[in-house]
């Protein structure tokens, strides 16, 4: 069947590799449909991502109709239509039986450090199926984007009328921007790409922007936009080590930082600058089961509208030519997909 492999950094290849096995007890072959492509899949081909391992098959965004399942699977049946939760965990590591399977000790996520989408076919655990009948194959593959938004805006606790400023307006800003909506908060978006920020104002709704000239004058802005107060929470999801790093100079006293970014480089701060404010730090990674039902219900409700997101799209054939075209600043990319059925 076919493939598209990550042999090493920047060098895809077109390949056919074996047929999967049928599914086992509590597994289902699925066919894979659409892959949405994300910071993560950029990061690996630029050999940036500290949890790549190469060769690999990439594809974690995933919108897939089940084929077959095997014996006990009682949540999906053959014919359905699914967005797939990529993270495999344990199970019966201390964050599992908490219920942050997204902090599994051992977590291994498909396209990542395991085989994962970029394939016609491919058996998964029927458990990270997430179904649903309304949502077309581009929208089941955009649910684990949003779903790093809403893990990320659930771990802020924000709530209506509060003031949050999300730095970068890439897919995960914009991902946890849609989340904030639903919780009613005033939002101020930070980027230095005045087309993204554009975007965020016309297509998302938000309530402030503010341009990142790197001068000095970002805190004053805020506070002009924000009735001269800063934000009481800052989302972080440049995946930029200088940016997180300077990020708690934005944030009002006793507030927090969260990093729904990730980076391979040190972060590097003065204690004070945490210490006098008393300010909070957290981190943010990958969803929860719970978060893909809501999504898709959100999605399926129309609360959240994916048309704005869907930007780029290629086939096959085409992806391996066209993927280095979607780097490029110029090419206006919100979310790429690859139709591989």
């Amino acid at each position: 069947m076919k493939a598209i492999i990550l042999e090493k950094p920047e060098h895809f290849i077109a390949s056919d590799i074996d047929e999967p096995a049928q599914p086992g007890t509590g597994e289902a072959l699925v066919e894979v449909h659409r892959v949405g492509i994300c910071g993560t899949d950029v990061a690996g081909y630029l050999g940036k991502m500290p949890f790549f391992t190469y060769p690999v098959i990439p594809g974690h965004e995933l919108g897939v109709q089940v084929l077959a399942v095997g014996e006990g699977v009682t949540n999906v049946k053959a014919g359905d239509n699914c967005s797939i939760e990529p993270y495999m965990n344990c199970g019966e590591c201390y964050a599992c039986k908490k219920g942050a399977t997204n902090c599994c000790e051992s977590l291994e996520v498909i396209g990542v450090h395991k085989d994962g989408g970029m394939c016609e076919r491919l058996v998964l655990p029927a458990r990270k199926l997430h179904p649903s009948e309304k949502l077309t194959m581009e929208q089941l593959a955009l649910v684990e984007t949003l779903a790093i938004g809403c893990n990320c805006v659930n771990r802020s606790a924000s709530s209506s009328g509060d003031k949050v400023l999300v730095i970068g307006a890439g897919p995960i800003g914009m991902a946890a921007i849609e989340f904030l909506k639903v919780a009613k908060t005033e939002i101020t978006v930070m980027d230095m790409n005045e087309t993204r920020l554009q975007f965020c104002k016309e297509k998302l709704g938000v309530d402030h922007t503010v341009v990142f000239k790197n001068d000095g004058t970002e805190a004053d802005r805020l506070r002009e936009v924000n009735g001269g107060e800063l934000p009481i929470t800052v989302i972080d999801a440049t995946g930029s080590h200088v940016s997180m790093s300077n990020a708690f100079q934005y944030v009002s006293f006793t507030g927090q930082v969260l990093y729904v970014g990730i980076t391979t480089q040190e972060l590097s701060f003065k204690h004070v600058t945490i210490h006098r404010p008393e300010l909070t730090i957290k981190a943010s990674r990958n969803a929860v089961p719970a978060d893909f039902k809501r999504i898709i219900s959100l999605i399926e409700d129309g609360v959240i509208d994916t048309d704005p997101w869907l930007s780029h799209q290629a086939s096959y054939d085409d992806f391996i030519d066209e993927f280095p075209n979607w780097l490029k600043p110029e090419t206006g990319v919100i979310k790429a997909v690859l139709y591989m059925n």
